[in-house]
């Protein structure tokens, strides 16, 4: 088990307890990597998770950088990935494995994230592309959740109590097998937040490997709490410090998959949906959406930020990001 933290110690103690219960009686180890917290996490697992190993970083490695660390010293023929924030279900793990076992094409699996309310969450992706952002951007996914067209994105028109192979999964929770880790290699470092899974998924299918949602496999996932720790005085005003690092993840994701063609397209069309939006509230009579113009105006000052920071896509800046 490799859980990556930042920021969050009171989430992490739930979900470390909640962890050594599930996983009573099996053979398993937990390393916990700590992203330069200010909060005492680290403190916190030496401490009350003393079976426990802890990997102190002076700095926030981000996501990727984190959970290498831990992989090129975990064992086992599996490796769980699971998030600070999210809290596994009773049985969650020991089926995990067992589905793992039973199918040997799947080089990665994930399971039906849920809120505390019991909300369910886009658990089950197709990759990122144009049409995809397109239609995530403009809200004709939320629109039409039911169509396979305009829903594709989450897969809002599926069941999801139904078992599927998809593109990829979230990282709060993951099931990898070691030996498919071992031969395409671990997380793209260039990705400090974002898109680092849906790149390793892509390269995992790309391997002639299979990824898989399971519904039955239950994950409470809060969401965003070590965001809420970042501040950013260098982002444009409203921009949070996680949505620039969004972009520039998303730019260097359509570098490496799509060419420089493809990152530019990315960056014109969600470049164009903010100004189109800004000058189409700037005519409306609600003051609410006029109020509104400036922050599409932000965003697309902080895109251009992204596409300037990474070179076009090209290139990762310095960490810690």
């Amino acid at each position: 088990m490799i859980v990556v933290s930042f920021n969050t110690r009171d989430l992490l103690r739930e979900c470390l307890s909640t962890l050594q219960r599930e996983a009573r009686g099996l053979s398993y180890e937990t390393i916990v990597v700590d992203n330069a917290s200010r909060d005492g996490s680290a403190d916190m697992v030496a401490t009350e998770f003393p079976e426990m190993r802890i990997i102190r970083s002076k700095i926030n490695l981000g996501f990727a950088a984190a959970n290498n660390l831990a992989f090129k010293v975990v064992r086992g023929r599996y490796v769980v990935l699971l998030n600070s924030d999210a809290f596994l279900h009773p049985n969650a793990l020991r089926d995990s494995i067992a589905r793992m076992d039973s199918n040997p094409r799947a080089g990665l699996a994930g399971g039906r994230l849920v809120g505390r309310d019991g909300s369910f969450q886009p658990s089950a992706r197709m990759y990122p592309s144009l049409i995809n952002n397109f239609l995530t951007m403009s809200g004709l996914a939320a629109k039409y959740p039911d169509s396979r067209l305009l829903g594709r994105m989450d897969r809002t028109w599926a069941d999801p109590l139904q078992p599927a192979q998809v593109d990829w999964v979230p990282g709060a929770y993951s099931i990898i097998r070691r030996s498919v880790l071992d031969r395409i290699g671990f997380f793209d470092e260039r990705f400090f937040l974002y898109y680092e899974e849906v790149d390793l998924c892509r390269r995992i299918k790309a391997a002639k490997h299979e990824i898989w949602y399971w519904p039955d496999i239950v994950v409470e996932h809060i969401g965003g709490e070590s965001a809420k720790t970042i501040k950013d005085p260098g982002a444009p005003s409203s921009i949070s410090k996680t949505e620039l690092w969004r972009m520039r993840s998303g730019l260097l994701y359509f570098g490496k998959h799509h060419g420089q063609i493809g990152a530019r397209a990315s960056m014109l069309l969600e470049l164009w949906w903010y100004r189109l939006r800004a000058l189409r509230n700037s005519w409306s009579n609600s003051i609410r959406r006029r109020a509104g113009v400036p922050n599409f105006e932000l965003a697309a000052a902080a895109l251009k930020q992204a596409w300037s920071d990474t070179l076009g896509g090209t290139t990762s800046p310095p960490r810690p990001w």
